[in-house]
């Protein structure tokens, strides 16, 4: 966001609009800031996220029993996915897929 510009939120828009399924972009909402995860290991990057992401106030009825596909741009390590994923599943998705466009090596 510091770069004005989310695009996986630009990758979410093109997919809703394709599928005609509504995406929203703040539904697991990052509530702390954290550090860039560059340079830091699997496990650093994981603790790095750990209580980042809250489900957005009003959302629970939207997310519950729902099957989530949750749009990452490029995934690392899997730290960012795996937190926000977790936090829509404890908010009572029935699933949550994650489509990655590109992955890191």
């Amino acid at each position: 966001m510091w770069r004005r510009f989310n695009q996986a939120n630009a990758l979410a828009q093109a997919v809703s609009a394709q599928c005609g399924v509504p995406a929203d972009p703040f539904a697991p909402k990052r509530f702390k800031p954290t550090p860039p995860q560059v340079g830091l290991s699997r496990s650093q990057r994981a603790l790095n996220l750990q209580g980042a992401f809250r489900i957005a106030e009003g959302m629970g009825a939207r997310i519950e029993g729902k099957a989530i596909v949750l749009i990452d741009d490029v995934m690392t390590s899997g730290a960012t996915a795996n937190a926000a994923s977790r936090v829509l599943l404890r908010a009572g998705a029935r699933r949550v897929d994650v489509p990655v466009f590109a992955r890191a090596v």
